[in-house]
């Protein structure tokens, strides 16, 4: 079978879109592209993330992404007979979350079924919600004889640790804070909006971190919070930026401290697994810096992208929401609740007949 995932995720830099040969236990990935939001489209998303939005604003850019999701389809060559859309996150709270991307839209412009709405029968059974891609990463990873941690760096990063020879249950996963967000929205400002990221981690490396700031930031008492946990833009958003920017620090210093920020409490949430490999994926292992950073706090473990596993790191988050999808259309459950805290497993996602 083939299934089409689907990925915006909290950078809000596009849709990813990856077309995956589904065959028993084997899989294959057969193409993948990003497609980036156009400059009004992700100030709409922005507009209405963590913030006091008007339902009407909120029911259009529901619909509008749908229509940008059939689009995103409407790439690939592959013609996929199923598709699993994450949809796009304006807020996950505690007991509450919402992606917008109108399945019915989606479905009615592809003639293909659609399974979407991914993280709200997990928080029905008590979870977070999230992080859902460590049923993928336990799947794709695990080894018998290294415990390795999986890294994905969006605009939150999250971590699934592989206990060696570890069961689904041994499974720990949660966000860990902030990966490229708050340094996307301070590049954003420098730039005066023509660059929304730090392209190659040039910006930070202009900069030199401040290690009071460092220290000052380090005391949020998210990272202080037991697993399972998970975050967004509610944490490490708007607000946090303004505190930033009102430290009246030189912006490329402020850069500088944010991109040390990650790498530095990644490590300090994994630290005490010891883990053998470090496999990373998402944006923020195209920034040099982070993952220089993360091999000098870690120079016992081999640090690596999921690329050296023949898995694009960019792709990756796409095709974890593939298998999910053809999960939840095989009536599997297909959640660790050692990872989202849930009483139990469920089978995740709304199914929309084509």
């Amino acid at each position: 079978m083939i299934v089409a995932g689907i990925m915006s995720g909290t950078s809000l830099d596009g849709i990813t879109i990856a077309a995956v040969e589904l065959n028993g236990k084997s899989w294959k990935l057969l193409e993948y592209t990003t497609i980036p939001y156009s400059k009004k489209l992700r100030q709409r998303i922005l507009a209405v993330s963590n913030t006091e939005a008007h339902t009407g604003e909120v029911a259009s850019l529901h619909f509008a992404l749908g229509e940008q999701y059939a689009k995103a389809v409407h790439t690939l060559k592959a013609k996929p007979q199923l598709i699993g859309c994450h949809g796009q996150t304006v807020f996950h709270g505690k007991g509450c979350t919402l992606q917008l991307g109108e399945a019915q839209v989606l479905a009615e412009r592809t003639q293909t079924p659609v399974v979407n709405n991914f993280r709200p029968r997990d928080i029905a059974a008590g979870g977070q919600g999230a992080p859902l891609v460590p049923f993928v990463d336990y799947l794709l990873f695990r080894s018998r004889t290294r415990t390795r941690v999986l890294l994905n760096i969006g605009g939150i990063a999250n971590v699934t640790v592989l206990k060696a020879n570890g069961k689904p249950e041994d499974v720990v996963a949660f966000d860990t804070g902030p990966g490229n967000m708050i340094i996307d929205q301070l590049a954003w400002i420098l730039t005066k909006g023509k660059r929304n990221f730090d392209k190659d981690g040039k910006l930070a490396q202009r900069g030199t971190p401040n290690p009071q700031l460092l220290q000052l930031l380090l005391k949020n008492p998210y990272y202080r919070t037991p697993a399972p946990k998970s975050c967004g833009r509610e944490q490490f958003g708007r607000e946090l930026v303004a505190n930033l920017l009102a430290t009246q620090l030189d912006l490329h210093d402020l850069i500088a401290t944010v991109t040390l920020l990650t790498p530095v409490t990644i490590f300090e949430a994994i630290q005490s697994t010891n883990p053998d490999e470090l496999i990373a994926a998402g944006g923020g292992t195209q920034n040099p810096q982070i993952m220089n950073h993360l091999r000098g706090l870690l120079p016992r473990t081999k640090v690596q992208t999921t690329d050296e596993y023949g898995l694009p790191a960019e792709a990756k988050e796409a095709v974890a929401f593939a298998i999910l999808a053809h999960e939840t259309w095989r009536g599997r459950k297909a959640t660790l609740p050692s990872a989202t805290g849930a009483r139990h497993a469920v089978i995740l996602g709304q199914v929309t007949p084509a």
